[in-house]
């Protein structure tokens, strides 16, 4: 009896640890694939005229843009990679510029990557690369059934990405996500374009906007320096856009207001004569119920926009399109994580309030 059980347990512990090694042996054997093996959306921009393929505009644009702007343009904002592959887990290294923080939003916000799969026909949240460090590395998911998927992953909004690579079984393959053929929407604007302070990369309303269209979006956001600005408004009447959304008065005053709309309006026409422009009214803010004067700066800004909105129709510009500030959507004083700066919660709703419009424009299929 003692010699069978000494058996039974010698059987057991070999099982057990050949168990464990083959667990080991699968996280030991992940291979990690670089930018060659992925497509990189959200820019229209070749790799060679940037620094990195994650940044949002071109070298060339250093010294044309204020240094602000060049420094926040090195946030991947935007920014998605996709690929397909039928390994049972997929992997993560990224390394990031400035390892940034704030005191407002999430760190997954800031500098973390979000995985997206396509099921269904629909692309689906799956899990959040966390940041630990500059250099990260971590496993996305794992079990999974070994079938091609397709995924997506979004870049940190607030951060600049400097290394990519995704990890897969060394026995799976990784295909480069095929180019997409719909133009992309272009956005211009301010922190809240940028995506601020949104918890994910995901749920910037660019990015919303993006899975729910299925459509490249690509975010010219730019934290307290979305001013209109000729630079970013030549660069962007250069891209071949399905339409522009230029929503940037929360960093504007009513005397820039009136001095940039028309400009803006005819460097784009002068270069894309016939692409819709949609203008976007400021927000009003949860503060404007009580502050007297942001109320009477965000109304001023407002008015000055829909004058020059209305002067440029009047002289026959065709395709300008203008989107009021839906007071429904702060409403209840919540959608925010400090009165301005929209939450999870505003971004969706601000998302649906867009796509609203732009249904109501024809500028998506309803």
């Amino acid at each position: 009896m003692k010699c069978f059980l000494k058996v039974l347990i010698s059987i057991f512990s070999v099982l057990a640890f050949s168990q464990h090694t083959e667990t080991i042996k699968t996280d030991s054997t992940i291979i990690y694939y670089g930018r060659e093996h992925f497509l990189i959306e959200g820019t229209v921009i070749a790799d060679s005229l940037k620094e990195s393929p994650y940044d949002r505009l071109p070298i060339s644009y250093k010294e044309k843009v204020r240094e602000p702007v060049w420094d926040l343009s090195k946030a991947s904002a935007g920014i998605t990679v996709r690929f397909h592959s039928n390994s049972t887990s997929i992997n993560l290294k990224w390394s990031l510029l400035n390892d940034f923080q704030m005191n407002h939003m999430a760190s997954t916000g800031i500098k973390g990557v979000d995985l997206y799969t396509k099921f269904k026909g629909q692309w689906r949240y799956v899990t959040t690369a966390r940041p630990t460090d500059t250099i990260n590395e971590q496993k996305l998911i794992k079990n999974m059934t070994p079938e091609f998927r397709e995924y997506k992953l979004f870049l940190p909004l607030y951060d600049g990405v400097t290394k990519l690579e995704v990890g897969i079984d060394s026995i799976a393959s990784i295909k480069k996500a095929t180019p997409a053929t719909l133009k992309p929407i272009v956005f211009y604007g301010t922190s809240i374009t940028q995506g601020g302070c949104a918890s994910r990369p995901g749920m910037a309303h660019t990015n919303i906007i993006s899975r729910k269209l299925d459509v490249d979006c690509i975010n010219y956001g730019f934290s307290g320096n979305g001013r209109m600005e000729t630079p970013i408004v030549e660069l962007i009447s250069e891209i071949g856009a399905r339409f522009y959304v230029i929503e940037c008065l929360q960093n504007m005053d009513s005397h820039q207001v009136k001095e940039r709309v028309r400009p803006l309006v005819d460097m784009i026409r002068n270069k894309q004569p016939f692409t819709p422009i949609v203008l976007v009214e400021n927000m009003m803010y949860k503060a404007a119920f009580l502050d007297q004067t942001i109320e009477t700066e965000l109304i001023q800004e407002n008015t000055v926009l829909k004058n020059e909105y209305d002067k440029i129709i009047k002289s026959g510009t065709p395709n300008i399109f203008y989107i009021k500030d839906n007071q429904d959507l702060l409403l209840d004083n919540e959608g925010t994580v400090d009165g301005v700066h929209l939450t999870d919660l505003g971004f969706l709703r601000y998302a649906d309030y867009l796509m609203e419009n732009f249904k109501k424009f024809k500028l998506i299929k309803d």
